[in-house]
């Protein structure tokens, strides 16, 4: 095997690094201080920041130096290489970590809502999920947050093409009853479905938008009733997972792509 790798090429780091001392809390700065952020000479220093100015990465005012908006094609040119699958997964196992339980992104096709993306941390459902799964959309959380972006002609024609048959003794199987669910699922942004789907589960669901604003996807987190209550599922797995959706959803919109049919398409 190879046991050393190319040297890098030190212009393109130090470029890199004077690029990286640009951020929220330092939006604008001088050449002395982006000489002592990075370590290097002040003329070294200077000749990245006047070649940033010259391909427009960078403004200046003559004091002082910031990054302009074309320093976002650098990330877009890797984002746009990327499908819904893979924007998401660094996001679904930061969440997964940070909550502790498994994660999954899941999109509409037909009546179904279809797993295509998964981070398990344990099994806690009877039945295995895996890439590929399908549950039926009107008794799950992703599925409600993808049907709460449908007009009531729509969500009216979908509920009428679907058995409403209970999956445990808590599931919901009037019309108007899961029609009312999924609405207020539409006011709040937001979905948890308790024991539904089958006894002793929650889930809780968050919407993936595209640049357009429409619901593309869902993601969602589910636990055992014994192991977190509804109350701690709103204090602390809401705020973690609108933020996750969130931020997913940004890095959707900065593909580029259009991901309205991905479900039809997967």
């Amino acid at each position: 095997m190879e046991q050393s790798l190319t040297p890098p090429v030190q212009s393109l780091v130090r470029g890199l690094a004077v690029i990286q001392t640009f951020g929220a809390a330092r939006p604008r700065q001088t050449l002395a201080q982006v000489a002592e952020e990075t370590g290097l000479a002040r003329a070294t220093a200077r000749r990245f920041l006047h070649t940033l100015v010259a391909l427009g990465f960078a403004g200046t005012d003559g004091h002082e130096f910031w990054l302009t908006p074309r320093i976002l094609n650098l990330g877009t040119a890797y984002l746009s290489g990327l499908g819904l699958p893979e924007v998401a997964q660094p996001h679904l196992e930061k969440l997964s970590r940070e909550l502790n339980e498994s994660v999954s992104m899941a999109v509409l096709d037909g009546t179904d809502v279809v797993y295509v993306n998964r981070v398990a941390v344990r099994r806690i459902m009877t039945v295995g999920i895996t890439i590929g799964s399908r549950f039926p959309a009107w008794a799950t959380s992703m599925g409600r947050v993808l049907l709460s972006d449908k007009d009531p002609e729509e969500l009216d024609a979908h509920l009428r093409a679907v058995e409403l048959t209970p999956l445990a003794a808590r599931t919901a199987t009037e019309p108007a009853v899961v029609a009312e669910r999924i609405a207020k699922v539409a006011e709040q942004g937001w979905c948890i479905v308790d024991q539904e789907l089958e006894a002793g589960l929650r889930s809780l669901a968050a919407p993936i938008t595209d640049a357009e604003g429409r619901i593309v996807a869902a993601i969602n987190t589910s636990t055992q009733t014994a192991v977190h209550s509804v109350k701690e599922l709103h204090q602390r797995f809401l705020p973690a997972l609108l933020d996750t959706a969130a931020a997913i959803s940004a890095d959707l919109a900065a593909t580029g792509k259009d991901f309205h049919d991905f479900s039809s398409a997967h």
